[in-house]
C-alpha cells in the first residue's frame, strides 16, 4: 500500500516518541541501577534485593499479585460466558460497560474504596446498623487485593470477552449433540479455544498488580509495603536513585520473564491447535 520511503517517513513520529518516552528513560534506569554514587559499574544496589526487607516486600507483591490475577480470571469465565449468551444487539452497550471503568481515575476509585473499608466506612455501620461487631478490613491484605481485583479486573474481561465472542457457536453445538454437558464443553472446547485471550488478560493484569503502589499506600494504610512503594520512597523521600532504579530493573526483570512464560504458552497452545 505505501513504498519503503513512505512507510519510514509515517513511522519516523513513532520512533522519535518511542526514542524520548520509551528508550532513554529505560536506559537512565538500566545506568543508575548498575552504578554506584561515583558512576562506575556495581551491582551493590541490585543486591538490596536480598536483604530481608527488600525480599519480603518483593514476595508479597508476588503473592499479592498472583492472587489478585487468579482472582480476576475466575470472575471473568463466568461474566463473558454469561455475556456471550446475549444478543448480539447489546454487545456496544456491553462493551462501553467494560471500558467505563477504565475512563474513570484509579486514585479516585480506590480512595471510594478505602472510605468503604475504614473502620467508619459503609460496611461495619452497616454491620453495626445490625448489631454486628466491626470488621477490620482497611490495611490489610484483603483491601490491598479487593483493590487490584476491582481496578485490574477489566483488563482481564476485555481481552477474554474478545476471545469468547469469537468462537464458532456450532462447535459448541456439536459438543453438546456429542453428548457432553456443560462443564465438559467448557474444559474440552470453551478453556482451550479462549486461552489465549486468558494468557493476554494474565499478563495485563500481573504486571500492573505487581508494579502498583498506589493501592497498597491507600488501602494498606503503609503498614503492608509491596516493592512498587519501597521504590516509590527511594524515589521520593530517600531521593536515592540508584537504589531506585536498581529496584526497578529486578522489577522489570519478574516483568520480562512473566511475558516470556505467557508468550511460551500462547505459542505452545497455537502449535496444538496446528
Amino acid at each position: 500500500m505505501f513504498n519503503h520511503g513512505t512507510r519510514n517517513l509515517l513511522l519516523t513520529p513513532f520512533l522519535i516518541w518511542a526514542g524520548l518516552f520509551i528508550f532513554i528513560p529505560l536506559v537512565c534506569i538500566v545506568w543508575y541501577g548498575i552504578t554506584d554514587y561515583d558512576e562506575n559499574f556495581s551491582l551493590i544496589n541490585m543486591g538490596l534485593i536480598f536483604e530481608r526487607g527488600y525480599l519480603d516486600a518483593l514476595k508479597l507483591s508476588i503473592w499479592l499479585a498472583l492472587i489478585s490475577t487468579v482472582i480476576c480470571l475466575l470472575l471473568s469465565y463466568p461474566l463473558c460466558l454469561i455475556l456471550t449468551e446475549r444478543q448480539r444487539d447489546n454487545s456496544t452497550i456491553i462493551s462501553l460497560l467494560f471500558i467505563l471503568p477504565l475512563w474513570m481515575n484509579s486514585l479516585l476509585s480506590t480512595m471510594a474504596w478505602q472510605t468503604i473499608l475504614e473502620g467508619n466506612g459503609i460496611i461495619n455501620q452497616i454491620l453495626r446498623l445490625f448489631g454486628l461487631p466491626a470488621l477490620q478490613m482497611i490495611n490489610t491484605e484483603g483491601a490491598i487485593v479487593l483493590g487490584m481485583v476491582y481496578n485490574f479486573l477489566p483488563y482481564m474481561v476485555l481481552p477474554l470477552y474478545i476471545t469468547l465472542t469469537k468462537i464458532d457457536k456450532r462447535i459448541l453445538e456439536a459438543a453438546r449433540d456429542l453428548g457432553a454437558n456443560s462443564w465438559q464443553t467448557f474444559v474440552r472446547v470453551i478453556l482451550p479455544l479462549s486461552l489465549p485471550g486468558a494468557i493476554s488478560g494474565i499478563t495485563m493484569v500481573f504486571i500492573p498488580a505487581l508494579t502498583t503502589f498506589v493501592i497498597s499506600a491507600l488501602l494498606g494504610g503503609g503498614k503492608l509495603l509491596l516493592i512498587g512503594n519501597i521504590i516509590e520512597q527511594e524515589f521520593t523521600f530517600q531521593y536515592d536513585w540508584h537504589v531506585g532504579c536498581a529496584l526497578s530493573v529486578i522489577l522489570m526483570i519478574f516483568i520480562v520473564l512473566n511475558m516470556i512464560l505467557t508468550t511460551y504458552f500462547d505459542k505452545s497452545h497455537e502449535e496444538e491447535d496446528f
